[in-house]
């Protein structure tokens, strides 16, 4: 589909009434939910990945409150972090777009990934197994997240990431995947605020931001780099509700962190050979001028942020 017809449609649906039904539907149909399967891997694969940067970094998943900020259609990252042993999970979303089906969907294809959870946590496979069982049989029966889960994963939606209503110091950890990219730009900052605010001493976020042009993933005709054509004023033709992109650069979300107090443990952001080819194609628009090749073509980006001063030696940053 060309990224313009897909823009437009998502805008249109934005507006009507039932739009964010109608949208679902073609999800399903047509979009990213279409092979579940598929989408469900990538995700579990990104879950262990944030596994690993964590333990790099000296930050286990067993016994910790987390907090997801972006629950999507379905829990698999809490999911995970609970067969893996988290002692608390609340997923949090700024619409409600969990469905029960999909919910049950991902419990049960999870049972395929036990021996994946158990090795990135170094767990008992036979436990988590076990608790796998008793999960998909609760939630099977009762349809209840939190029932089904010891009461340990809490969904809440809708609930603004920037005002939670949590008590200060409940979490170890902060994370989100595939998330800030789609938030305004003072948003995030109010994220990273409450993020102080609700992390206990010495907790972290972790962020994993894929700030290309998502619209390349329906048009093959253009790639990661192609909005930066725009000025912000001739993107607002193509945001929409569906799929707002901030086209921040991977290196403000870290710096934004950093200048708010967090101190940064990881970053991954790193300059590819062929998005320097790429950005050496494309006419940037002026208003990205300012900004270095090396640091404008970055598409992506892990990274954490703990909350604690600046002082600590324990800085891995990964260039």
């Amino acid at each position: 589909m060309h990224w313009k017809l897909k823009g437009t449609l998502q805008k249109v649906l934005g507006w009507m009434p039932g739009g964010d039904e109608l949208h679902f539907q073609l999800q399903r149909r047509f979009g990213g939910l279409r092979d579940f399967n598929r989408e469900f891997d990538i995700k579990v694969s990104d879950w262990e990945i944030m596994v690993a940067r964590l333990a790099e970094s000296g930050i286990p998943i067993s016994g910790q409150r987390l907090f997801e900020i972006g629950s999507g259609w379905y829990p698999t990252f809490p999911l995970a972090c609970y067969l893996a042993g988290a002692k608390r999970v609340v997923s949090v979303d700024l619409n409600r777009h969990m469905r029960p089906k999909l919910l049950l969907a991902c419990a049960q294809r999870l049972g395929q990934c036990v021996t994946q959870i158990a090795k990135a946590v170094d767990g008992d496979v036979e436990e988590i197994r076990a608790r796998h069982a008793r999960m998909l049989e609760k939630l099977t029966t009762s349809g209840n997240l939190a029932a089904a889960t010891d009461g340990v994963v809490e969904y809440h939606a809708p609930m603004d990431a920037t005002r939670t209503g949590f008590a200060e110091n409940q979490f170890d950890c902060i994370f989100s995947n595939s998330v800030l990219e789609h938030v305004p730009p003072d948003v995030i900052d109010a994220m990273y605020v409450e993020a102080l605010r609700i992390l206990d001493a010495n907790g972290v976020m972790f962020h994993s931001v894929n700030c290309g042009d998502h619209y390349a993933y329906v048009d093959r005709s253009i790639h990661q780099l192609h909005y930066l054509r725009y000025s912000d004023a001739q993107w607002t033709r193509w945001n929409n509700a569906f799929l707002y992109q901030n086209r921040m650069r991977a290196h403000v979300f870290v710096e934004r962190a950093e200048d708010l107090g967090f101190q940064i443990l990881l970053n991954t952001a790193k300059p590819s050979e062929l998005r320097m080819q790429q950005l050496a194609s494309t006419p940037v628009h002026a208003q990205f001028a300012g900004i270095p090749p090396e640091r404008l073509c970055i598409t992506s980006v892990d990274f954490i942020a703990r909350k604690i001063g600046r002082s600590d030696p324990a800085i891995a940053d990964v260039a």
